[in-house]
This record gives C-alpha cells, sequence and structure tokens, in this order.
C-alpha cells in the first residue's frame, strides 16, 4: 500500500467511523428525548462528529480525496421514536435500552478514537502537518464522546441493575 494509498484508508475509516458516531448517538438522542440530559448531550456530541465530518472532507480534498461532507439524518423514524420513549419512560426495561445505547455509542466512539489515531500516527510518519493539525483539533472531541458515554455508565448501571 503506497503512502497515498494508507492515507486515504486512514481518512475513509476516520470518516465512516464519524459517521457511524453520529448515528448512534442522534439514535441514542431520539431514544431517551423524555430524558432531557441524555437527549441533549448526545444531540450535542453527535454535532461535534458532524463537524468533525465537515474537517475532514475539507482537508482531504486538498489531498485529492472525496469525503462526504454533510451526511444526511440518519436517524428517520425520530417522531416514532420519540412517542415510544414516552411511552415506556417509567419501565425498568428502559433503563437497560439506555445502558445498552450509552454502550453501543461507547462502542463506536472509541472506534473512531482509534481511527483518529492511526490519521494521527499516519501524519506525524508522512510529515503531513494539514493532516496532524486537523486530528489535534477533532480527536480530543472524540475523546470526550467517550468520556461521556463511559461516566454515563458508571453512573447509571447501578441504579438500573439494581432495579431489575
Amino acid at each position: 500500500m503506497s503512502g497515498q494509498a494508507g492515507l486515504a484508508y486512514a481518512f475513509e475509516l476516520t470518516h465512516h467511523s464519524e459517521v457511524s458516531t453520529r448515528a448512534t448517538l442522534l439514535r441514542l438522542a431520539e431514544r431517551h428525548h423524555e430524558d432531557h440530559e441524555v437527549h441533549h448531550v448526545a444531540s450535542d456530541l453527535a454535532l461535534w462528529s458532524a463537524d468533525n465530518m465537515y474537517r475532514l472532507s475539507q482537508v482531504a480534498a486538498a489531498h485529492d480525496l472525496d469525503l462526504e461532507a454533510h451526511p444526511g439524518n440518519p436517524g428517520g423514524r425520530s417522531a416514532v421514536r420519540e412517542a415510544a420513549s414516552a411511552l415506556v419512560r417509567h419501565r425498568p426495561e428502559t433503563g437497560i435500552v439506555l445502558l445498552e445505547g450509552l454502550r453501543d455509542a461507547y462502542l463506536a466512539a472509541s472506534k473512531t478514537s482509534l481511527a483518529w489515531e492511526m490519521l494521527a500516527q499516519h501524519a506525524q510518519a508522512a510529515r503531513e502537518e494539514d493532516v496532524l493539525d486537523l486530528t489535534t483539533a477533532c480527536h480530543p472531541q472524540t475523546l470526550r464522546q467517550v468520556r461521556w458515554c463511559n461516566t454515563m455508565l458508571k453512573t447509571l448501571s447501578p441504579q438500573v441493575l439494581a432495579s431489575l
């Protein structure tokens, strides 16, 4: 794999990971619309992924790579999910669904963090300053997404699991 092919792979992997993280966070926000903290924070964190995708597409274009800057809304049935969320808010199973959603978001953001790290390592080795600047600006947001999911899992797991 040539240096350019490796760079293309790292860009595409990072972009795909950001798309996945954004979709997972938006699903989490929609499913738990009645839980205002989860809904609003997950929505805000999804915006970070959208911003990262835009920045990725801009720097990738300078390297003759075409990445989608503004992906569509992956959520789809938000009104249906919000109504379902309101109906089952106080059922014990809802807590498990929330834990599973947080776990999925944690795993998606963790994969994205690894993709950013791979892109940064390639940029460092190839002395691609613009790519290194990109990773320095965007990767910390992904790490904050991971930390928020981890903190929420640690906070909610005891009470949810004890209520079963």
